[in-house]
């Protein structure tokens, strides 16, 4: 399918399956609610479904994660990611899946009775790019987007390739607004 049809199906399944009758969602953290429920209904067709997701918190070691990074300065810019996001969350970081850093989590439940956990914010040190998870997505960022300095965006994913490019204070009030709207939009269950 096309990139425009997914979401398009993607943010009605979340609407008709996701349970919104007594709070409202952002359509960004519907539409990321949306895509975990198709992965979790098509990502095995020749079983139909799957028992769970395959991206979840685990027990694995941020650190030794993050001192496995081969790249020098990516993996100092991952240390230095991790410090801020620790000191914006409050949280402890916990790996999710074998290769994203996750701080927080918010739980999700479908009208189907499916549900799961989710974190509120996190990043990834990829090879091509740094990656964060702005889990509300950027429609509400425009203007720190426009400070942010040299970057890209998905739809909640920041790729950065260097902290350099970017201006660190506003990189932090992106990240503070971010997991203050992912709790509150979640927090009215």
């Amino acid at each position: 399918m096309h990139g425009g049809v997914l979401d398009l199906l993607m943010l009605r399944t979340a609407r008709s399956k996701f349970e919104t009758s007594d709070r409202h969602l952002d359509d960004n953290i519907l539409h990321q609610l949306a895509s975990h429920e198709l992965r979790w209904r098509y990502a095995d067709r020749s079983r139909h479904a799957m028992s769970e997701l395959k991206t979840k918190k685990n027990d694995a070691s941020v650190e030794g994660f993050l001192k496995s990074v081969e790249n020098q300065k990516r993996r100092e810019d991952s240390f230095a990611i991790l410090d801020l996001m620790k000191a914006v969350t409050g949280e402890e970081p916990t790996m999710w899946g074998t290769s994203i850093i996750g701080f927080g989590s918010y739980h999700y439940k479908y009208a189907s009775g499916r549900e799961g956990d989710w974190m509120k914010v996190g990043f990834s040190p990829r090879k091509q790019n740094m990656t964060l998870y702005i889990m509300d997505g950027f429609k509400n960022y425009n203007d720190l987007l426009g400070k942010l300095g040299k970057h890209k965006t998905g739809k909640s994913c920041l790729y950065i390739n260097k902290l350099e490019d970017v201006d660190l204070s506003v990189l932090r009030e992106l990240v503070q607004q971010s997991v203050e709207s992912v709790s509150q939009n979640t927090s009215q269950r």
